[in-house]
């Protein structure tokens, strides 16, 4: 079984790749086509962890991770936060008079609006965005640019020519970190969160009295969310995020009252919350 690698979906200098990095030094980034080639590093043994971004506060959730997660056989054994600092790069002896067409993912594209607006740039969409910065410093020409992570500039060797470009200064991805195994923490560490999702019975109210338990315990509920299952319209899963330690007393009455209202109940995992919360009060 190979140890010492994180799985991430994309090239090298993503922004996936980056919070791998900071999030877990001692690991080596194994950049992987799809989701699903990330899940399956960790589940055949290739790597130790996933990087698995599930939201972003302004493009929203990450669907195909909410449809992959539940039933990757992985946990849940910690999450990230990354901030999206888009820089402007460009190949040796470009600047930004020399700039004509600006290349990225579309996410990153109209994230950078006010950049492409005063500069006069044309923006090309591309797959994803460490690889338009790969594409720029392939083909060496100074009317091409691209927006991407600042290691993507130093992995492909570009120029840097402006930072911090986004129009949203409070741009940041959330992201799961995934293992093999659970690793439950002991119940009396604090700033733990829990990852679960559930379906109601299909009874009246069955929603409004499965959460109910969570507010008469006290339990500080930080997502919830709903999905489609199967194609159909009478399938729906939810997806949550507590505060807590399902064996704390007041979480576990939450999960029980939730419990007898649902079809199905699944706890994903149990980690410490990332300090980042901290700047959410």
């Amino acid at each position: 079984m190979s140890q010492g690698a994180i799985s991430f979906q994309g090239v090298p200098g993503a922004y996936s790749d980056l919070a791998c990095r900071k999030a877990h030094p001692e690991l080596t980034p194994l950049p992987c086509e799809t989701f699903e080639a990330t899940i399956d590093a960790v589940r055949e043994g290739r790597a130790e962890l996933a990087m698995l971004p599930c939201e972003n506060t302004l493009a929203g959730r990450v669907p195909d991770i909410h449809a992959l997660l539940p039933d990757s056989g992985l946990a849940i054994v910690g999450e990230h936060f990354e901030r999206v600092e888009h820089c402007l790069l460009g190949v040796k002896g470009s600047s930004l008079e020399t700039i004509r067409r600006v290349h990225s993912h579309a996410v990153a594209l109209g994230q950078v609006r006010r950049l492409l607006r005063e500069h006069g740039m044309q923006p090309v969409v591309e797959a994803d965005t460490a690889g338009s910065a790969a594409l720029i410093a392939r083909w060496g020409q100074v009317e091409d640019g691209a927006v991407a992570s600042s290691l993507a500039a130093e992995l492909y060797g570009l120029e840097i020519l402006l930072r911090n470009v986004e129009d949203a200064a409070h741009n940041t991805t959330r992201f799961y970190v995934a293992a093999r195994e659970p690793r439950l923490p002991p119940e009396e560490v604090p700033g733990l969160m829990t990852s679960f999702v559930f379906r109601v019975r299909n009874v009246p109210a069955a929603l409004y009295k499965a959460l109910g338990g969570f507010a008469t315990n006290g339990v500080n509920m930080t997502k919830l969310e709903s999905y489609q299952l199967e194609g159909t319209f009478n399938a729906t899963q939810f997806y949550a995020d507590i505060e807590g330690h399902p064996e704390e007393r007041n979480v576990r009455l939450a999960l029980e009252e939730l419990q007898f209202f649902t079809a199905q109940l699944k706890v994903l995992g149990v980690y410490p919350a990332h300090p980042f919360r901290k700047t959410l009060r």
